[in-house]
């Protein structure tokens, strides 16, 4: 009988570590254009408070693809156990009289 675990599709170390450096050499990059920009402060202020909401939104999104993608990929294991079990139950030999 085949085997009715998932494959792990989780990020390798390697990316996860990638992803975070990257992350931060763009905010540390964007956080440097703002501070040196030759403008007043207010628009200094008005543009970090813009990248801070980027920042905060971005994480909010990531977080709410994340859960739908795993309520679904629960939904689906339990519509698989419920199938399997039908299938366990089934006796393709007996009559339907």
């Amino acid at each position: 009988m085949p085997s009715t675990q998932t494959p792990n599709s989780g990020p390798t170390s390697a990316f996860y570590v990638q992803s975070v450096i990257s992350f931060a050499v763009s905010v540390i990059a964007v956080g440097t254009a703002v501070v040196y920009m030759p403008v007043d402060p207010w628009i200094r202020a008005f543009l970090a408070v813009g990248v801070l909401y980027v920042v905060t939104s971005t994480f909010s999104l990531a977080k709410v693809v994340r859960d739908r993608q795993e309520s679904s990929a629960v939904l689906t294991r339990v519509d698989q156990a419920r199938l399997e079990k039908l299938l366990a139950e089934h006796d393709p030999f007996t009559s339907a009289t």
